[in-house]
């Protein structure tokens, strides 16, 4: 496996604030989903776990959000998808391509793309294997904006359930898991 700042390196450089973002988000991601794998006693690769959480954000350069530095074209919410792909491209393993594709939310459903109208192909990105859902869980616990500290349930909840109730509920089930 090809380390993971190469990757980070290629598409986000040295000394912009994109960077700055970038990196600040997934290190906290990063250090949650490993505090959480460590006291749930979860058998996953230290090492793997902090690429994917590293890694799960990478698509968003090539994103329209420029309240967070992201000056590309594609909607935002199509990042995981772009990340995915980027990921595959660089020989990344599919395990942490699909972190990417489907660390959005609390995961998506068809039922959310069509009722929602999301800009992506009709299929489920729902998180599944046990790497899948921790790094998904852990970050809705921090924002790229604004002051980036961590949130707490109470307020990541109410965040899904503005989405959907099915949405919050995947979110409890998830916590049901992972809560420390």
């Amino acid at each position: 496996m090809k380390p993971y700042i190469e990757i980070i390196d290629k598409y986000y450089p040295a000394g912009s604030r994109l960077r700055d973002i970038y990196m600040r988000h997934c290190r906290q991601v990063s250090d949650l989903a490993l505090e959480i794998a460590s006291a749930k006693g979860l058998d996953l690769d230290a090492g793997e776990v902090e690429a994917a959480a590293m890694l799960h954000d990478i698509g968003i350069y090539a994103t329209d959000a420029p309240s967070i530095e992201c000056h590309g074209t594609e909607p935002y919410i199509c990042h995981g998808l772009i990340g995915g792909k980027l990921l595959r491209d660089e020989g990344m393993p599919e395990s942490i391509a699909r972190v990417a594709e489907r660390h959005t939310g609390s995961g998506i459903t068809i039922a959310d793309i069509d009722a929602q109208h999301l800009p992506l192909p009709r299929r489920d990105y729902l998180p599944e294997t046990t790497l899948e859902r921790l790094i998904c869980y852990a970050d809705k616990f921090y924002s790229k904006s604004g002051a980036m500290r961590r949130k707490d349930f109470d307020s990541v909840r109410a965040s899904m359930a503005r989405h959907s109730e099915e949405s919050a509920l995947r979110f409890d089930a998830l916590h049901r898991q992972f809560g420390v």
